[in-house]
């Protein structure tokens, strides 16, 4: 997802970095910043710029959680996003041939896919032989990638429920798309404290300090507010699909690299010497301690220890109250 978000934002970034750099005058200098407006907008085919600050009165709700979103994008675009990137991630990727291997991804994957009711996506589950990456994702559509990187922690179909319930919650919540659609925000916001600064209202502190306010207070924050959001459905698919969801916190632990009351104590990580307020994931102590003030609830939908069998699934869509707050 950040990848689109990447290739959505090229031109615009790259228009904004010649403005920052180059020696020209306020009125170049506003010109250019409105080009790399109008430059996005062609290059996200949003169209016309009325259309857009149209579209800004719309809003979405998250599934499964009620949350407020703002989404420029329509599915069917999503959709076209996701098949395009997938494609191309396969045609580069080396695809592992593991029987095994791709057994538990496609095994696990097809269960999480079929509780999370979207008959629309058309699922697919790869698995990238790639032993030095750690990560998995989602693309729009149901396109799933595992890297083989990620099975040393998984250990399980548990283990591996919870990565692909996860990853798969970021495309039902839309998440790729409302990433690209704040980064639209942001940058039109960056442009336009150049604008001011172009036209002598604006100092260049204030600049930096409006840019670096959008790379803290408020981007990080929301991508971290995604991820919980991912994790609270993901581990309600997982519990649907018959995987005991408590085995998420021991993922999560192995994720870590330490035992978990060791965590920022005596074992660090490099990504530990950052704050959290700077990190664009929480914490891990605060991802368990989120996951298991969830348990409770998510229970409710656990039904492999009683043997009986999940019931068919509802249509996926948002749930009457927001997603439960943890201390």
């Amino acid at each position: 997802m950040e990848t689109l978000q990447a290739q959505g934002g090229e031109r615009l970034g790259t228009s904004v970095e010649r403005a920052l750099a180059a020696a020209i005058g306020r009125r170049a200098l506003l010109a250019l910043g409105v080009r790399g407006v109008m430059g996005l907008y062609a290059a996200l085919g949003l169209g016309a710029v009325g259309g857009l600050m149209g579209s800004l009165s719309g809003c979405y709700r998250a599934p499964g959680t009620a949350r407020d979103q703002l989404i420029f994008f329509s599915e069917e675009k999503e959709l076209e996003f996701g098949m395009s990137a997938y494609r191309e991630v396969l045609r580069q990727a080396r695809l592992s041939d593991d029987p095994d291997k791709n057994d538990l991804v496609q095994r696990v994957g097809k269960k999480i896919a079929e509780v999370a009711s979207k008959p629309e996506y058309q699922w697919e589950f790869a698995l990238i032989d790639d032993d030095k990456m750690v990560n998995a994702f989602c693309l729009p559509g149901g396109k799933v990638a595992v890297f083989t990187g990620i099975l040393k922690h998984t250990k399980n179909d548990a283990g591996m429920a919870t990565v692909m319930g996860h990853e798969i919650a970021h495309a039902l919540q839309r998440h790729g798309v409302e990433r690209m659609s704040r980064s639209i925000i942001d940058q039109i916001a960056q442009l336009g404290a150049l604008g001011a600064a172009a036209s002598g209202h604006s100092s260049g502190a204030a600049i930096q300090g409006l840019l670096g306010a959008y790379g803290v207070n408020v981007s990080l924050p929301f991508n971290r507010k995604q991820e919980s959001e991912a994790d609270y459905i993901g581990l309600r698919l997982m519990a649907q699909a018959g995987y005991d969801p408590h085995e998420a916190v021991p993922f999560w632990e192995r994720m870590s690299g330490c035992p978990r009351q060791m965590i920022d104590k005596l074992c660090f990580r490099s990504q530990h010497a950052i704050p959290e307020f700077l990190s664009t994931h929480p914490s891990d102590v605060t991802r368990m301690n989120q996951i298991e003030a969830w348990m409770p609830e998510t229970m409710q939908y656990y039904h492999g220890a009683t043997g009986k069998t999940t019931p068919s699934p509802a249509p996926y869509k948002p749930s009457i109250g927001p997603m439960p707050k943890t201390s």
